[in-house]
């Protein structure tokens, strides 16, 4: 490319950042938020190769290496948080991924819009509350002192249920909670992509004679099926992470065999402990294998003839 041709490639893009540049200007908060709070951060990650000590600072601390790893692979625990941990993300993607979906497809089916937005807005409001007041709700009703459902299954049956610290009723519990908290919030992006499907493809379905399934199975699935594809992908990503507050709020001495995970196993050694190093190590292993998870099922997602998230 001659230099003429680069003179003017270069007074081109300048008088395209002259024209945008209030775009550019409301760009700038956001560029800066993900810079001081997602990328400067990110230079802790270090913590997880040296062995810190508070009282003679981060340049000072002893590196390690990969010590820290070792000693948490090898640690009788290991397989106990990943067991925990996995179980839990595959009852989400089970139970709780495709509920927002079918939320939103029996929200699309009625039409009095009156109707619709009351809906709505009553399974959108669990998604405000507190986890806090989540895990009291629970408690209030479970409780075998006084619980309404105990005392209803004491009057019926003659027997009450210790929900609360059973360990086979720790999982189902915390799954429940979440479609409870969480589905109806997540059926905002599904009917966003519902609402751009193509009437016109509706209408030629009845006139071929096409049954409300029919017109579900063949139109309205395939036309959000990007959508469901790339919050899978993105699901993926987090699936070492189930969620500090609620698993630690509704753990106790006698579930904690099921109920502890990584994020629980973090907060009791790095803040409780003071073990930084160590939970780093931790947290930098549940981000690595959730990078892997991210670019394989994207890959995944292309072979198989979808966009994908890039």
């Amino acid at each position: 490319m001659s230099k003429q041709a680069l003179r003017s490639k270069r007074e081109t893009r300048w008088k395209r950042l002259k024209r945008d540049k209030w775009l550019y200007i409301l760009l700038l908060p956001g560029l800066l938020y993900f810079l001081i709070f997602k990328y400067v951060p990110m230079w802790g990650i270090l913590l997880a190769f040296k062995n810190y000590q508070p009282y003679i600072g981060f340049w000072k601390s002893e590196w390690v290496g990969f010590e820290h790893f070792k000693v948490f692979f090898q640690n009788p625990d290991f397989f106990m948080l990943l067991r925990n941990t996995l179980v839990l993300s595959l009852y989400n993607l089970i139970f709780f991924f495709p509920a927002p979906i079918i939320l939103a497809l029996l929200l699309n089916e009625i039409r009095r819009a009156l109707f619709k937005r009351t809906i709505q807005t009553l399974i959108y409001v669990p998604h405000f509350i507190s986890m806090v007041i989540v895990a009291s709700l629970t408690y209030v009703f479970l409780t075998t002192e006084g619980g309404m459902v105990n005392e209803f299954l004491y009057a019926f049956t003659g027997r009450k249920i210790d929900f609360l610290a059973s360990p086979d009723w720790f999982r189902p519990l915390i799954i429940l909670q979440t479609i409870w908290k969480e589905c109806g919030w997540g059926t905002i992006i599904f009917l966003a992509a519902l609402a751009g499907v193509d009437m016109e493809q509706y209408e030629a379905a009845i006139v071929d004679g096409a049954s409300r399934w029919r017109q579900l199975w063949h139109i309205t699935l395939p036309s959000i099926r990007s959508t469901i594809v790339i919050l899978l992908i993105l699901r993926m990503g987090t699936i070492l992470d189930n969620g500090f507050e609620q698993i630690y709020l509704m753990m106790n001495a006698l579930n904690r065999q099921v109920a502890e995970v990584f994020d629980t196993y973090v907060y009791a050694l790095g803040i409780t402990q003071g073990a930084f190093s160590y939970s780093t190590a931790v947290g930098l292993f549940k981000s690595v294998i959730g990078v892997i998870l991210v670019l394989g099922s994207n890959w995944l997602a292309k072979k198989s003839g979808e966009s994908g998230l890039y």
